[in-house]
């Protein structure tokens, strides 16, 4: 049996389409331009390293020419000469001592620029190390600037950034040169209108693979085509360089390991102290607001109804008796489903059965389609699996309710100490947590717990959201 050779041609030329879109499209997408103008602020800034050799000879030639004028004062003959003789070595050694003692903080003031413009252009956003906190004197602060491990990995990305800078300088070269390219034909007739008895020197033309020279008008549509491919390729050589950058800021230029660590565990305790405290008072405003006003209407109905009866046990109003004693045995079956929806609200009893049953219930309630995925092999903690259901039940509820969607996906798995659940939907996209979809709230739940939340939803959909949650709280 062989495939339909026409729809494997309609495949291939949709693929070549979207490809041909996509290159097209790319120099003038917001992201480009972010990119290159990230490019072309870090040029400069990733070359200030090249400065430190000719800092040192500076400091150096200064230290000679102190030593050497100290030398010659303070000694005459034989002893001056030695002087002389040591004083270019003595003073390579104070400049490099200079420069060692100067390199962490200068580093350091570097790499805030660089998560500043990372942070600004690309949305990279890292953490700022804790600044030195020096002890007394001198030889404290000289101490703890040598020993400032954030700004010696700050003097290292400087270096390693140097191949980066250069794919940006290529990123930057690509861009401003091929808009020169491009525009020869365009202004070619107004400046090269000269006698025909005048021979002008040709105009070159630079490319990645070398230049060319054009003494003609038909010449300058071959700079037009180098400048066009020229256009075309740079936002793809500015992407993979930004990408290698992030790369780097995100290893380098952060707290180090065990500081984020603390700092993650902080915040996570924070949270999580927060999120008690919400749900504390959520019970309490519940109670207050629901079950305790209806249990207090129920008391009032059976006293009034008592009333009704009389004290010697002949009912004085048995109509009125009869409509007090409905109401209060209504206002007890409210309380009581309040009472059980608070309650499942602290711990759904559905989840007793395992996460699968509780997703199962959860998707055959839902008013759209509804396709369930389970994969456990190892079940989570008891707090992870509620996690996970809360979640999976607040972006199946996004989904009905902002997505349109016609059909929602629902895929889990727990394997390799994670347990991973996947909401995807066909409908319009565009999910964004700063929108007030619930989506911010669920991805701090989510970090309390070590956790993180993936988002996917570009307009026009689909959406695709992943939450990875480790098996043991």
């Amino acid at each position: 049996m062989t495939g339909d050779p026409l729809q494997g041609n309609r495949v291939g030329g949709e693929s070549l389409a979207a490809f041909t879109r996509a290159v097209v499209r790319a120099p003038l997408t917001v992201q480009t331009r972010r990119e290159f103008l990230f490019c072309l602020i870090e040029v400069p800034l990733g070359l200030c390293v090249l400065a430190a050799p000719f800092t040192l000879a500076a400091l150096a030639g200064l230290a000679t020419l102190v030593q050497g004028e100290a030398g010659g004062t303070a000694t005459t003959g034989r002893p001056g000469h030695l002087v002389g003789v040591f004083t270019p070595l003595g003073g390579l050694l104070v400049g490099a001592l200079l420069l060692l003692i100067l390199t962490p903080r200068a580093a350091r003031r570097l790499g805030a620029v660089h998560r500043h413009l990372a942070a600004r252009l690309l949305g990279e956003r890292v953490a700022t190390p804790a600044p030195v906190r020096p002890s007394g004197g001198i030889g404290g602060w000289l101490t703890a600037w040598l020993r400032d491990g954030p700004g010696w990995r700050a003097a290292a990305y400087s270096l390693v950034k140097l191949p980066v800078t250069v794919g940006e300088c290529y990123a930057v070269f690509l861009t401003l040169v091929g808009l020169i390219n491009v525009t020869y034909p365009f202004w070619w007739r107004s400046f090269r209108n000269h006698a025909p008895n005048v021979t002008l020197q040709p105009v070159p033309v630079l490319t990645p693979f070398g230049s060319f020279r054009v003494a003609t008008f038909p010449g300058t549509f071959a700079a037009f085509a180098a400048g066009a491919a020229m256009v075309l390729a740079a936002p793809w050589v500015a992407r993979a360089a930004t990408s290698a950058d992030r790369w780097l800021i995100r290893g380098l230029l952060g707290p180090g390991r065990l500081a984020q660590r603390v700092r993650e565990l902080e915040e996570t305790r924070a949270l999580a102290v927060d999120n008690s405290a919400a749900l504390l008072r959520r019970v309490e405003r519940n109670l207050h607001d629901g079950a305790q006003i209806r249990l207090a209407t129920l008391a009032m109905n059976l006293g009034m109804a008592k009333e009704k009866l009389g004290d010697d046990g002949r009912p004085l109003d048995i109509t009125a008796a009869r409509e007090l004693v409905d109401a209060a045995h209504s206002g007890a079956k409210d309380a009581l489903i309040e009472l059980r929806d608070l309650a499942r609200g602290i711990h759904p009893p559905v989840l007793d059965a395992g996460l699968a049953d509780a997703l199962a219930t959860l998707a055959a309630g839902s008013p759209v389609q509804v396709e369930l995925t389970t994969a456990i092999t190892e079940r989570a903690t008891r707090a992870i699996e509620a996690i996970a259901y809360y979640c999976a039940a607040e972006l199946l509820a996004n989904a009905v309710k902002h997505s349109a969607a016609n059909k929602i996906k629902i895929e889990i798995t727990g394997q390799a100490g994670l347990l991973t659940v996947r909401v995807a939907d066909d409908g319009r996209g565009g999910a964004d947590p700063a929108h007030g979809s619930g989506l911010a709230g669920l991805a701090q739940r989510v970090s309390t717990v070590d956790g993180r939340m993936d988002i996917a939803s570009p307009p026009g959909g689909p959406t695709q959201i992943t939450v990875t949650l480790p098996l043991r709280a």
